[in-house]
């Protein structure tokens, strides 16, 4: 791991190698999409600076991204509402293309502290355009999220469906996309991708990194492998009463490794003439909450103990994606099954956890 900020004659060095070299700016890198796209960045050539405040991640998911590409990485500690961290990371390095995560992006929390998430989701990306502006770097791939659909009327969800939003979280995020297309509109040379993530799951299959919060789990994933495994005593379904198949919401889970790859497929769509876009990444499929817990149950052999609780305020009942724009217009598409999801889940707890795995 490389560290900017202490000083050698050796570091010093090797900053002016990296500096010759066009460079991907990733914002909250250590977090659990982030940490993902940068492995799948590293292993298709790409270089990387990765910028961070470690609120909801730790730094040893970096030594984690080193581990399973073998290359070291470029690290900051620094939070992107901070312009002064920007800009020396501008001037350190060549940065061609940012892809931003960095963000809070609990439903439950957003509710309670609205104006927390407005100040770290939006504050942020208007420092960091500010300064990719003033450096000349336009080229921007956005982690939005299907929660700017609101409670869709229709099913699959199409990026023409009208937008809404049912918490704070999702309002940011919609504000966010406004800001954009605001910004393009006065300044066309700008690339702007706008990934709208519907339920990111899994983890790496070497089972050497996962999603790995500092606080609670907020996701449904972490929560069910840690009943699984005894860490915890039940997993709570907020709401069992919706309008699905038994009654439990029913979403869109992708393969944070096929997340990962749409990061890539996205870039590749930038030009010289600039462009703008918004594009789904989903399975196209909906699987209700214990339709998990049940795939889950028989991948692991471990019984998921679950209660239903009422509903958390800002659920919509069912939401999963039409991924056929992003098939047509970047040509990718989800590879990775419902299955391989629970196996490389269960595969992470247990490393995380291997005093709690029976032989």
């Amino acid at each position: 791991m490389i560290e900017i900020n202490k000083e050698s004659k050796e570091k010093a060095f090797l900053h002016k190698i990296l500096w010759r070299k066009r460079m991907i700016l990733v914002t909250g890198g250590a977090g659990y999409i982030g940490s993902h796209t940068c492995i799948e960045l590293i292993e298709q050539g790409h270089e990387i600076v990765v910028v961070d405040n470690l609120i909801n991640s730790t730094v040893e998911a970096i030594s984690r991204i080193e581990e399973i590409t073998g290359k070291s990485v470029a690290f900051i500690e620094g939070d992107v509402r901070d312009e002064s961290v920007l800009c020396d990371i501008f001037n350190q390095f060549k940065i061609e293309s940012v892809i931003h995560f960095a963000g809070l992006k609990s439903v439950g929390e957003s509710s309670n502290y609205p104006l927390k998430y407005f100040d770290n989701n939006i504050s942020g990306i208007l420092t960091l355009l500010k300064v990719m502006g003033v450096n000349g770097c336009k080229n921007l791939v956005f982690s939005s999220s299907a929660a700017v659909y609101g409670s869709p009327s229709t099913l699959p969800v199409a990026e023409t469906a009208p937008l809404s939003v049912l918490n704070p979280y999702g309002r940011s995020k919609l504000i966010i996309e406004k800001i954009l297309e605001d910004l393009y509109a006065a300044d066309s040379l700008w690339n702007i991708a706008v990934l709208r993530y519907f339920n990111p799951v899994g983890a790496h299959s070497s089972g050497l990194n996962g999603e790995y919060p500092n606080n609670i789990p907020n996701n449904l994933f972490p929560i069910i492998s840690e009943a699984a495994i005894g860490r915890r005593e039940v997993v709570d379904i907020y709401g069992g009463d919706y309008p699905t198949k038994d009654g439990t919401g029913v979403r869109d889970y992708i393969h944070v490794m096929d997340l990962a790859r749409g990061h890539i497929s996205a870039l590749k769509m930038f030009s010289e003439k600039g462009c703008i876009f918004a594009v789904n990444l989903g399975t196209g499929q909906g699987y209700s909450v214990l339709e998990i817990i049940r795939e889950f149950e028989r991948v692991s052999g471990r019984k998921v103990p679950y209660k239903i609780v009422e509903r958390r305020m800002g659920d919509s009942a069912s939401c999963y994606a039409d991924v056929t724009y992003a098939k047509t217009l970047m040509g990718w598409s989800s590879e990775i099954s419902l299955t391989q999801m629970c196996e490389d889940q269960w595969r992470w707890q247990s490393h995380l956890s291997p005093e709690n795995i029976s032989n």
